[in-house]
């Protein structure tokens, strides 16, 4: 049965259109909202494992605050994300940017460069271990033929964080070149087309017209890549397993030392809880303080 409407306008049907948020709904509540009701209960509780959680209050939470182990990750956590934006959206943007024109080389060049994102990052992080492998790997030649010893990267002190970033990089590049490239083939070509007529050159028609028409897909990778960075684990599981020492012993991977290897799930999952909701408030700021909220079209009175 359908709703009779005005001349001209497609018939509506009787159904209300909230139905149709409903299998939404029951998914996000299924598999995000109960299980992270699960983890703030379980951060009130001291348990093992087996049998039942004994209810401790807000022990786990005060610990987080004298841990020096948690403060150390958090620190971690947060240079890893800024260090993961800050080499990531420059050459994600320009490659995007670049992969946008229509030749033919381009597009072949902008398919090799997105084969690292078809790889797991388990299989990722397996492939660079073999790589810099300091014994076996190409890393145990290269050093002595450059005249650096033994290039050891991932068992360095310094150097095995900035390898974490590297690898990132490496992967997830190529989404956001994506997201880039698309982004720039929706910029009007007539914008071009008038630059060119008053003398405008290659970097100011970037700097005019293609970075303020990208800002939404700015904030959208920004986004992305913040909570992706802020999430990290199977690459710092793989490559460094939170070492050498702490030095790489980020929050993701700190919550799965405690609640695996010491059998803390209570402290584990205060742990958890709190990535979350960092996460959260860092891409509602994003989104709030971007604009990207109101997501007025950039073709906007053309």
């Amino acid at each position: 049965m359908t709703r009779k409407s005005p001349a001209g306008s497609a018939p509506r049907t009787g159904r209300p259109g909230a139905l149709w948020a409903v299998p939404g709904l029951v998914y996000f509540a299924v598999f995000a909202a109960l299980p992270m009701a699960l983890v703030a209960y379980l951060s009130l509780t001291e348990w093992g494992g087996l049998g039942a959680p004994r209810f401790v209050g807000l022990d786990n939470w005060a610990r987080l605050f004298d841990d020096p182990l948690m403060g150390k990750a958090v620190w971690l956590s947060l240079l890893l994300t800024a260090a993961s934006w800050a080499v990531q959206t420059p050459i994600a943007l320009l490659l995007g940017v670049w992969a946008a024109g229509r030749q033919r080389t381009r597009a072949v060049l902008s398919a090799i460069f997105f084969l690292p994102l078809l790889l797991s990052s388990a299989a990722v992080a397996i492939i660079w271990r073999a790589l810099l492998d300091p014994n076996f790997g190409p890393a145990a030649w290269l050093g002595p033929a450059l005249g650096l010893g033994s290039l050891d990267l991932l068992g360095g002190s310094g150097s095995a964080f900035w390898v974490i970033v590297f690898v990132s990089a490496w992967q997830f590049i190529p989404l956001h070149m994506l997201l880039y490239q698309g982004g720039a083939r929706q910029i009007p070509e007539s914008l071009y087309q008038a630059a060119r007529i008053d003398g405008a050159g290659r970097l100011s028609m970037f700097w005019h017209i293609t970075l303020p028409q990208l800002r939404h897909t700015i904030t959208t990778s920004s986004v992305l890549m913040v909570v992706g960075a802020l999430t990290y684990f199977d690459t710092v599981l793989i490559l460094t397993g939170g070492g050498p020492g702490t030095d790489t012993s980020i929050v993701p991977f700190l919550m799965y030392r405690v609640g695996f290897k010491s059998w803390e799930l209570g402290y584990a999952s205060a742990i958890a809880f709190t990535l979350v909701l960092a996460a959260t408030v860092v891409a509602l700021l994003m989104v709030r303080f971007t604009g990207f909220g109101s997501m007025r079209s950039t073709r906007e009175g053309m």
